[in-house]
């Protein structure tokens, strides 16, 4: 590779890396070249990103550079950028969820009673992934928060309705009862 391809390369990189336009006195000092050669180096970069196969570009700000999308690529990349991120529900998350959508209003207290175990970062998150809400308080000692499903959950899950999610028969039911008494060693009461 020849030299200054090499230097270009590096530049490239740092440029990129850096998001913001770097000064080019400070190009120079980590570069350990002199400025005005370096200027060359880096219009003649600028002059290889305006091919129109480039997506990038190379400006000049007040004797600094940066490297940014071209203004065609906008639409492209604002498309990606807007998408919604894609939410991940791990299963202690769905199994908080499942309390919350068959139990609703529960409390966490009684969601952590059916799970026995915290469940704290779980409400947390179906909150932030506006699959759960708090519905207010109940009115009990303490009136801890009380959370139930959202519009945002029946649309993801495809029903209309609470009421339209499936029933649990009583064999399924009995099966769930028996396998927590096992995982326990113990009876447990749980009514579901």
């Amino acid at each position: 590779m020849e030299q200054q391809d090499k230097v270009k390369g590096i530049l490239e990189a740092i440029l990129f890396t850096m998001g913001e336009s770097v000064p080019i006195n400070r190009l120079a000092e980590v570069m350990e070249m002199e400025t005005e050669e370096l200027r060359r180096i880096l219009t003649q970069m600028q002059e290889d990103y305006q091919q129109d196969s480039r997506g990038l570009t190379l400006i000049e700000l007040e004797d600094a550079w940066q490297i940014c999308t071209k203004i065609e690529t906008y639409e492209y990349v604002r498309k990606l950028v807007s998408q919604p991120k894609k939410r991940s529900l791990t299963d202690v998350m769905l199994e908080t969820l499942s309390i919350i959508a068959y139990k609703q209003p529960v409390t966490k207290q009684e969601i952590e009673a059916i799970r026995g175990v915290k469940s704290d970062f779980a409400v947390n998150k179906l909150v932030e992934y506006n699959l759960v809400k708090e519905l207010g308080r109940k009115n009990t000692i303490g009136r801890p928060i009380v959370f139930g499903t959202t519009e945002e959950f029946l649309r993801c899950f495809g029903v209309s309705s609470i009421e339209d999610l499936p029933d649990i028969d009583e064999v399924t039911k009995q099966s769930f009862m028996e396998e927590a008494i096992e995982e326990l060693g113990a009876p447990i009461d749980v009514t579901v």
